[in-house]
């Protein structure tokens, strides 16, 4: 009797037991299930067409209208410098006085010399006048008379040289004085006074640099050039017949106040890389740009009514170099598109291709989105929107 209720009380807390450990066991398990993760939010952009400036940046640097090398005509000591290095001079100032003192001398002679021929052949020609009377009634003979004529034919020609001579002897002293060819902003001089310089010397004395107008000197490539050529002839670029205008951009990012013109009438290849160099004019009334600066000029090609724009942060490349779009599609999931992104505008691409009016295209969240997974897409400002 006593064996039976102890095998009963054994069974009853045996199954207790079980049912303790049961309890535990679910426990553990309700514990250890997966939480379903809660779908990401991204920034999406509504896209709707919009009016867009198209404008070409074109790379260049500045050059003069005209430059000119001052050198002497003649030689000799530089008596003065007549002009202060780096500033303005205008077309025939005096720049450098050379020693005028042999050449006033030679003038001098010349003028002497031309003197006598003239007394000379008014003497010979009083007698070949007077011959010529006399032959008729034979008072001279006829060989005295064409011998006075003759002498009367090479006093004159003396003259002639005589002049000749005055001319050049004048000319070589006017060269004494070294005067602008052209009007523009002169360098540093090479020769001080009391140098000697001589004709047609290698070295300038000085360099002058006209710089209003000045020159942009931009290059292009062929593709390039063929598309503003194409532009040009359609007649979406802003100018004449054979200009355009354009825009200057300074190195410190300012815009140039003045509007210059791109001179299609002026491009010239380079035959050994094949570019195109074309020239564009800028007036510079107050001398602040000068040659040799690296400049950006603006062409303006146009205005497209109906541009599709994306930020450009939205836009990245593939392992093949195309640029994708991620969007947000009618079903709620990322999708990837490949688009065609032909150029910038301001800070967005241009899209030719890939995406239209009403898409909606992801410019924030992008380390939570993978392609095909669900997302909440959460509307931003199309102004100053930056993808994370």
């Amino acid at each position: 009797m006593i064996f039976s209720i102890n095998r009963k009380r054994q069974r009853a807390g045996t199954l207790a037991l079980v049912v303790v450990l049961g309890a535990a066991l679910t426990a553990c398990g309700s514990q250890e299930q997966p939480q379903s993760a809660p779908t990401p939010e991204v920034g999406v952009l509504t896209l709707q067409p919009e009016a867009a400036t198209l404008t070409s940046e074109l790379a260049g640097r500045l050059a003069s209208s005209m430059v000119s090398e001052v050198r002497p005509q003649v030689g000799g000591i530089i008596q003065k410098r007549l002009f202060e290095e780096g500033s303005m001079v205008k077309k025939g100032q005096l720049l450098y006085q050379i020693d005028p003192a042999p050449y006033q001398a030679a003038y001098d002679q010349a003028v002497a010399n031309l003197k006598r021929a003239e007394a000379t052949l008014k003497a010979v020609k009083a007698r070949a006048e007077r011959y010529a009377g006399l032959v008729e009634i034979d008072a001279v003979s006829k060989q005295d008379a064409d011998d006075a004529l003759a002498a009367r034919g090479q006093a004159e020609a003396e003259v002639a040289a005589a002049r000749a001579a005055v001319q050049t002897a004048r000319i070589n002293l006017d060269y004494t004085r070294v005067t602008a060819p052209i009007s523009g902003r002169i360098g540093r001089s090479t020769f001080t006074p009391g140098a000697l310089v001589t004709a047609g010397q290698p070295q300038p004395l000085a360099t002058i640099h006209t710089l209003d107008p000045i020159y942009v000197d931009v290059t292009q490539s062929g593709t390039e050039l063929m598309s503003l050529r194409e532009a040009f002839v359609q007649g979406r670029l802003k100018g004449g017949e054979t200009t355009a205008k354009v825009r200057l951009m300074l190195p410190n990012g300012k815009e140039y106040a003045h509007e210059g013109e791109l001179k299609f009438s002026e491009v010239s290849v380079d035959p050994s890389t094949g570019s195109a160099v074309i020239r564009a004019s800028f007036p510079n009334p107050d001398g602040i740009l000068l040659p040799g600066m690296y400049v950006k000029a603006l062409l303006t090609e146009g205005i497209d009514p109906n541009a599709i724009l994306a930020p450009q942060e939205a836009i990245s490349r593939n392992e093949r170099g195309e640029a994708v779009a991620m969007l947000v599609n009618a079903e709620g999931k990322v999708e990837p598109r490949i688009v065609n992104a032909v150029r910038t505008v301001g800070n967005k691409w241009l899209i030719a291709e890939g995406l239209k009016a009403g898409d909606k295209l992801i410019v924030e969240g992008f380390m939570k989105i993978q392609p095909g997974a669900p997302v909440k897409a959460v509307a931003v400002s199309p102004v100053g929107t930056a993808a994370r």
